[in-house]
């Protein structure tokens, strides 16, 4: 060893003298071997201890110029020279003083990967600095303003994708599909052989629940058995993937991906409007068999396709279903928190890159520059920030133009009718106020001019007129008067007011409006602007505008702020025949409708006081009649200039850096963007298109692979690449990159549709397998890296209630709707600000639909389904992570409803199978276990509810309802295989 040390002391010397040979940017194949085989060694095993937060020894091994210096017993590598390097001698426990890593040696393949990396030259992509500078990037430490290399290009995610030859194995006997060749040739290479097949009632249980979520019947089970014909499998995955049931599994998995709520979060944590809608899209999206580029096409921009329709504007809900903070402390922070939300969620969903890991800085582990990170940001910078309903977050919905006709004609015809009533009922009035008054019925105008006000209430210091809508109001109320008022306020600085209600127009003219305040203000008519008195001003300084109006009701809006002392507001109008008039200011109140019912005054002949009681009463009911209307939850843009976009330094929107423009990612290539088109009137930037287009463009590496490793992530229980979510450098490489690049070249050139992937993988024979554990297999390869067996798992949450409601006999497989609220247990509720707020109550049939109808409240799960490991909602959830926890066992054997299920089990068991408890036991288990029960597990099931009758002294009922509730609880009832 002293000898060792002192070759490597003289090493030392010449790797100061380092000549870069090797330094040299490397081949695109040496690239290539670096980044598949050898980055990911050191980063698993090394940089725990020998990386930027701990250098054991002294040594880093996250850059060549770390290595080459190397650490206290000199450098670690000799570029060329292996039998030189330290670090070849360590991983090859050549001394026992150096045995690294010390928990465990290295696999064969690793060392020799490692041996050869070092013996060609040690090339390292992006790594050519000297000695003594800042380490070069190596497994996520990139640095700031380290440019993107060849080298980065090559990382096998962002390669286009190929579509190479399937392989032939040296024995493809086993092999019915491409599919298999490729798993077959990957277990060559371990020496290892596949699973024997499974028994077809675990292959149709297992195929069932992969497409439907939902256990097969016993009619599906008998049925499949008595077919032995060559096509029994290709007519179960067919007849699976034709029904509805199909959607509502698969829609699951894609709400799992979007963070799918109905609620925002927070204290609150209030609905959002029509939610749902999305929900029922993505269901028929799946089941139509959509495309997939369509699909995430709508998403993006469905509100800016010419053919979008209906699918288009509620496929848009997507960006409106993250969290909402309803009073921020900072708005603008707040804003830009909701723009890191969608680019994330995009970036990940879509690409399967952590784009926002870059928004303060540049990433640390892939290769996004921060500019690249509010490149994305400009593609969404014009949207409407989030404000729970209202025309910026939500839209009325046509089936076609022939509907919106007719909509906008009922709409018309009523309002037509409310103002003729209206018209009829101030003639009268004021004919009534005239004699009152001892005037000339000529000279009486309106008795008000203002009607039906409202206000809005804000505490808050502005210095310019803010976006009202985009605030949440302290209280809001009815206004209670006939003129614009301050008199709701509950201080006289630091506040914001807005009053809207109806301006009584009394003939068509052009009307004037005038306007005073302090400080500012803001008169709109019809949602227009007409005046802005903006700033921070005494009274004084009157505007006046005018605008045509018609007879009748108008509406109007007036906005407030008021930052220092000395209250002031002055509103008036003057028109046609009528006098300049206070709008804030109110005349003397004569309640004309009260005076007209006093008998005693006699201002209306008896028929004319009858006409309008009459009127009024019709008025009544016409106002409580609105037109019905269907809406969902959308995206919207602001109107008007389009937004800069600015780099924020450390992420702070209140530091703005370099402006940028809207850009690709610069790894893919970053081709040129093209100019957005929009049509004449179009309400947003068009944009967002352009985004859809390239993240769908089949030259664009990521978006078919990503789906392509879901699908298969789905069916066989883990994904070709693990990470889901992240291929970038530092996430999961893939287990047979040649395969998922086959999987995604076949995605697109059938057209984007999924249905016909799906039944290219389970009708394979590597989905056929059994997933049962082989001595060989489990030593050779415990994790299944090759696939040499199905993967077993547990079911979801939803699946386990849906299969509980279904065996039980009363799931409701009504599809579609508003969410549905099943009961919660008091003590549960009890856990919220306000207990039960937000939590309705469905009848028994609706609280019986399948889980993905159920309503989802972010602060509000259903206990059966948080204790089984339900998604996350507030982020992108690729995985569903099964954990074995106690509150389980507590809930299916303790929880209410696990027992009130295990009743109506036992009523189904006593209605099919009579009242012999060994037919009762048998229709039991075949119903939770989809197959025949032996002898002894019969045997079983009658000795319990003997047991059970003897020990607790109950009758034949409450032993059923015993062996019911032990059956729901069964490993094989939610495990498959």
């Amino acid at each position: 060893m002293i000898r060792r040390l002192a070759r490597m002391t003289l090493v030392g010397l010449i790797g100061a003298a380092w000549s870069f040979a090797s330094a040299a940017e490397p081949t695109a194949e040496q690239a290539r071997f670096f980044e598949e085989k050898v980055r990911p060694i050191l980063v698993s095993q090394c940089l725990k201890c020998h990386g930027p937060d701990k250098q054991k020894s002294g040594l880093r091994v996250d850059g060549l110029a770390s290595m080459l210096s190397g650490g206290d017993s000199g450098p670690a590598v000799v570029p060329g020279k292996p039998g030189e390097s330290l670090l070849i001698a360590a991983i090859g426990y050549e001394d026992d003083a150096y045995k690294m890593p010390p928990a465990k040696k290295l696999a064969p393949e690793e060392i020799e990967a490692l041996t050869t990396w070092v013996e060609t030259g040690a090339h390292w992509p992006g790594g050519g600095v000297a000695a003594g500078s800042a380490p070069p990037v190596a497994g996520g430490l990139r640095r700031p303003g380290d440019p993107i290399t060849q080298a980065d290009r090559e990382h096998w995610a962002f390669r286009p994708i190929k579509a190479d030859a399937v392989p032939t194995p040296a024995d493809a006997t086993w092999a019915s599909s491409p599919i298999d060749r490729f798993i077959l040739s990957k277990l060559d290479t371990k020496g290892l052989t596949p699973n024997p097949p499974a028994s077809k009632q675990e292959f149709l249980r297992r195929a069932t629940y992969d497409l439907t979520g939902l256990p097969p019947t016993p009619a599906e089970v008998a049925a499949f058995l008595a077919d032995d014909s060559p096509e029994a499998f290709e007519r179960v995955v067919d007849r699976l993937l034709a029904s509805n049931h199909y959607g509502e599994k698969w829609g699951r998995h894609w709400l799992d991906l979007v963070r799918y709520a109905e609620t925002n979060s927070y204290e609150r944590d209030a609905a959002k409007p029509s939610a749902w809608r999305y929900r029922d899209y993505v269901i028929r999206s799946f089941n139509d068999d959509k495309p997939y580029d369509r699909f995430v096409r709508e998403q993006l921009a469905g509100d800016e396709l010419a053919d979008g329709g209906p699918d288009g504007q509620i496929a848009t809900g997507y960006y409106r279903l993250g969290i909402w903070d309803d009073e921020p402390t900072d708005r603008e922070q707040a804003r830009f928190d909701s723009l890191d939300d969608i680019v994330a969620t995009t970036g990940q969903v879509f690409l399967g890159m952590t784009v926002d890991c870059a928004r303060c800085h540049d990433h640390k582990i892939d290769p996004i520059p921060q500019k690249d990170y509010y490149g994305f940001v400009a593609f969404f910078n014009q949207i409407n920030h989030y404000r729970n309903g209202g025309p910026t977050d939500e839209v009325q919905l046509f089936e076609n133009q022939s509907s919106r006709d007719d909509y906008l004609a009922k709409v018309a015809a009523l309002e037509h009718e409310k103002e003729r009533i209206r018209t009829a009922i101030g003639d009268l009035e004021r004919i009534a106020l005239a004699k009152h008054l001892g005037i000339d019925p000529g000279s009486v105008t309106n008795a008000v001019d203002l009607a039906d006000l409202k206000f809005k209430f804000y505490r808050d210091t502005w210095d310019r007129l803010p976006d009202f809508d985009a605030l949440k109001p302290e209280t809001k109320g009815v206004l209670g008067e006939t003129f614009f008022t301050l008199a709701k306020k509950s201080r006289d600085i630091a506040f914001g007011m807005v009053i809207e209600g109806a301006l009584i127009v009394p003939e068509d003219g052009t009307y004037t409006l005038y306007l005073d305040s302090d400080d500012g203000s803001r008169l709109l008519i019809d949602g227009k602007p007409v005046i802005a008195h903006d700033g921070v001003h005494e009274l004084g300084k009157e505007q006046a505008g005018s605008v045509e109006l018609k007879r009748g009701r108008v509406p109007i809006r007036l906005e407030y702020f008021q930052r220092e002392e000395k209250l002031g507001l002055n509103v008036a109008w003057s028109g046609p025949n009528l006098p300049r008039r206070s709008l804030s200011t109110g005349r003397p109140k004569v309640d004309i409708a009260a005076l007209i019912k006093d008998d005693s005054l006699k201002l209306l002949s008896s028929d004319e006081k009858g006409r309008h009681g009459y009127l009024v009463n019709e008025l009544k009911k016409l106002n409580e009649r609105p037109i019905p209307k269907e809406t969902a939850l959308c995206v919207t843009e602001e109107q008007g200039p389009i937004k800069d976009t600015f780099i924020l330094l450390r992420g702070n929107p209140h530091v703005p850096g370099d402006k940028v423009q809207p850009s690709f990612l610069q790894v893919l290539g970053s081709p040129e963007i093209p100019a957005p088109t929009t049509s004449a009137g179009s309400k947003t930037t068009g944009r967002r298109t352009v985004l859809a287009d390239w993240i769908t463009s089949p030259t664009n590496p990521l978006t078919a692979r990503v789906m392509a490793n879901r699908l298969w992530q789905h069916h066989f229980n883990r994904g070709i690449v693990r990470s889901s979510n992240n291929f970038g450098t530092q996430g999961d490489r893939p287990t047979h990159p040649e395969l998922l690049d086959w999987l995604a070249n076949s995605l697109i050139q059938g057209g984007w549709k999924l249905k016909p992937l799906h039944r290219q993988m389970m009708l394979s024979n590597a989905y056929r397998m059994s997933s049962r554990g082989r001595e060989d297999g489990l030593k050779a390869d415990p994790t299944n890296d090759t696939f040499w067996r199905f993967e077993p798992r547990r079911l979801s949450a939803e699946e386990i209630r849906d299969s509980i409601l279904a065996a039980c006999g009363n799931l409701n497989t009504r599809m579609f709707g508003p969410g549905v609220f099943p009961e919660i247990p008091a003590e549960v509720l009890a856990g919220q600000s306000v207990p039960g707020l937000g939590w309705g109550k469905s009848s028994p049939e609706e609280q019986a639909r399948r889980s993905i109808y159920v309503h989802v409240k972010r602060s509000l799960i259903m206990p059966i389904l948080e204790s089984f490991d339900v998604a996350e909602s507030d982020r992108s959830s690729p995985v569903r992570f099964s954990t074995t926890q106690p509150t389980q066992a507590l809930a299916m054997l303790n929880g209410s409803f696990v027992n009130k299920q295990a009743e109506l089990l036992a009523d189904r068991l006593r209605r099919e199978a009579g009242v012999e408890p060994r037919n009762q036991v048998v229709l039991g288990l075949e119903l939770l276990m989809s197959r025949k029960p032996t002898d002894a597990e019969v045997e079983r099931g009658l000795t319990l509810m003997g047991d059970w009758k003897a020990a607790t002294h109950t009758d034949d009922r409450g032993a059923l309802k015993a062996f019911c509730l032990v059956a729901l609880n069964l490993n094989e009832f939610v495990y498959l295989d």
